[in-house]
């Protein structure tokens, strides 16, 4: 995609248009030109970037154009696809124009990036009385490089030494009010490009594959020393293969110990069967540490295409570890079954069974509960753009489902829900929605140093909405509310996501969030605030910045991140990045905190060889 500042995007499609990936990169160029008329847009795309399946020079693929005018919320699109999947109808592969391309020649290149990395990182630790906090200052020097190499017209290696994300942005900041980890998405281009291959669907945010276990341990970076990647396809199979390993780290106060170094392996294999859309797969993870701890986790997966928009998903996956004892096939397994009508215009529904054993422990995935099995029941009917509607798509919707202990059946939680979601003719989007949820809690959890939710079991109701004004215009943004019981207390929530396009060389966007929760009869009450501030500037198509701060009063920190970029041409970067983590609440801790917590400033050089 382009835009008519000559501003560019790439990423990928998957699922049939079930989600984009902007992640995806690529070498390609574009040129834009702006006149009286119009503007007028050239793009020059090598078939070598696209992996294309030739056979004996004649290609074909599905091909797709649209223009979107974000000011009047018109998409101009070819070929005619209809809005029954929603907004990104329009992004449905499987409904693109099928085009053939006689005589091409697919060149197979050889791409290596070197980097070169410099700088200066301080910390600040607590001295050996521990009476006032010392800096050290640790200089930065690395160097490493990636290899992309294509095996095949459509499949692809990718070989990294010394891997680096210092360009990387900062994590957004989030407020846990449940009893549940947080999930975080990956950044991480490496492991972004061609994600989509290693998902299996697991419902909600669980993954069998989480990427973010590489690498990262609790919040800090971990040196990876290198790996590989091959992704594409082999005759009828998607093929997914990653290897890393990681160096011991010892470094990190919240760390308890040493984390040993450790190496981790994903394969994953998927192929269409009994018609074209519909696929079965599967895949099998492995965590194996220099102290002899290992986890490795199998899974077998269908996305079955029964007829129109019904579709059926089955699961089966099973851990194995260094822990004693046998763990029994349903013990340490994960399984799911759902039966869905997958549309917007009309009734859909969703019906589904899912299973967790007590035993069952992806070390390279993620997972919300353990130890449950779970039934629920969807359904929505939706409505598509009507003459003299004020919607251009809506739908009403229920939900329940309902969380079992393994153990003894007992229920653990009953959630049930009332939504009402959709766009307005201007292009606004806009949901409201009413949650009642039943827990049953054997073991309370802590919100903050003053308050908590206590063991037993709670039934409360809540309330939200939320509206997304037009994208396309100048300024625009986000406002969220919720509100109602909350266990034996009561919470609030409100935010704003503002964003003010001040011209074709500044983008100014931020957000706060604010949440208080209380509980008049313990007494208790938990207050947070969290607030984000964004600027992106471009003085050209090749030199731009980016700066983040963030503040989270429930962390009591706050964390800024500047990068210069300067991109020449493609596969040529230079960046410039400062990094600084402050804490705001500096006198609630004896000795005093410094203000920064750590900081570094680095710069960082990446240029493409082309063999």
């Amino acid at each position: 995609m382009t835009t008519p500042t000559g501003s560019r995007t790439d990423g990928t499609l998957y699922g049939d248009g079930a989600g984009f990936d902007d992640t995806w990169n690529t070498l390609w160029d574009s040129e834009v030109t702006r006149t009286g008329d119009g503007w007028f847009a050239e793009m020059r795309i090598p078939f070598s970037s696209l992996r294309l399946q030739s056979e004996g020079g004649r290609v074909v693929m599905g091909l797709s154009a649209f223009r979107y005018l974000g000011r009047i919320n018109e998409l101009d699109l070819f070929p005619a696809i209809r809005p029954d999947w929603g907004f990104w109808s329009f992004d449905k592969p499987s409904q693109f124009q099928p085009v053939a391309f006689e005589g091409v020649v697919q060149r197979r290149p050889i791409y290596v990036t070197p980097y070169a990395l410099g700088g200066l990182g301080q910390r600040f630790d607590l001295d050996d009385a521990e009476t006032s906090f010392v800096r050290t200052d640790d200089p930065v020097t690395e160097t490493g490089a990636d290899l992309k190499v294509g095996l095949t017209d459509h499949l692809t290696l990718d070989l990294t030494l010394n891997t680096d994300f210092a360009q990387v942005e900062a994590d957004d900041q989030q407020v846990n009010l449940t009893r549940f980890s947080l999930f975080f998405p990956e950044k991480r281009r490496f492991f972004l490009e061609r994600a989509s291959i290693f998902d299996v669907n697991v419902g909600s945010s669980n993954r069998l594959f989480y990427s973010r276990r590489i690498g990262l341990a609790e919040g800090q970076a971990v040196r990876l020393l290198g790996g590989g990647r091959v992704v594409g396809r082999i005759g009828a199979w998607d093929v997914g293969l990653l290897e890393m390993q990681t160096a011991r780290f010892t470094e990190g106060l919240a760390l308890e110990g040493v984390l040993p170094a450790e190496n981790f392996g994903v394969v994953r294999l998927r192929r269409r069967a009994f018609n074209p859309n519909s696929t079965l797969g599967g895949i099998a993870t492995s965590r194996v540490g220099e102290d002899g701890a290992y986890n490795v986790v199998y899974g077998l997966d269908g996305d079955v295409r029964l007829s129109g928009y019904t579709y059926v998903s089955l699961l089966w996956a099973q851990s194995f570890d260094d822990e004693a004892g046998a763990p029994g096939l349903f013990g340490s397994a994960r399984s799911r079954a759902v039966l869905e009508r997958r549309a917007y215009t009309g009734f859909s529904y969703k019906v589904g069974v899912e299973h967790a054993g007590a035993r069952w422990r992806p070390d390279l995935g993620f997972e919300l509960r353990q130890d449950y099995w779970a039934a629920g029941v969807a359904g929505w009917q939706g409505w598509g753009p009507a003459p003299g509607s004020p919607f251009a798509r809506h739908r009403l919707g229920g939900s329940a489902k309902t969380y079992f202990r393994n153990g003894d059946g007992s229920v653990e939680t009953v959630e049930g829900e009332a939504t009402w979601e959709g766009q307005l003719s201007s292009g606004a989007f806009f949901d409201a929605g009413v949650t009642v949820t039943h827990d049953d809690l054997l073991e309370g959890f802590h919100l903050s140093d003053d308050a908590g939710v206590l063991p037993g079991a709670y039934t409360f109701a809540a309330g939200n909405a939320s509206l997304e004004t037009p994208r396309g215009r100048g300024i625009s943004g986000a406002l969220n509310a919720a509100g109602g019981a909350f266990y034996d207390g009561w919470r609030a929530t409100a935010g704003v996501s503002p964003k003010w396009v001040a011209s074709r060389f500044l983008e100014i966007s931020g957000g706060y969030e604010f949440n208080r929760i209380a509980f008049p009869d313990r007494d208790q009450a938990f207050t947070a605030h969290v607030g984000r501030v964004r600027v992106q500037a471009a003085l050209n198509t090749r030199l731009s910045a980016a700066a983040f701060v963030q503040i989270n009063s429930a962390a009591e920190a706050g964390i800024a991140n500047v990068r210069l970029r300067y991109n020449p041409r493609e596969g040529t970067d230079l960046y410039l990045v400062f990094n600084e983590g402050f804490n705001t609440d500096r006198l609630g801790a004896s000795p005093a905190l410094p203000f920064t917590s750590q900081r570094a400033l680095l710069a960082k050089y990446t240029y493409t060889f082309a063999f």
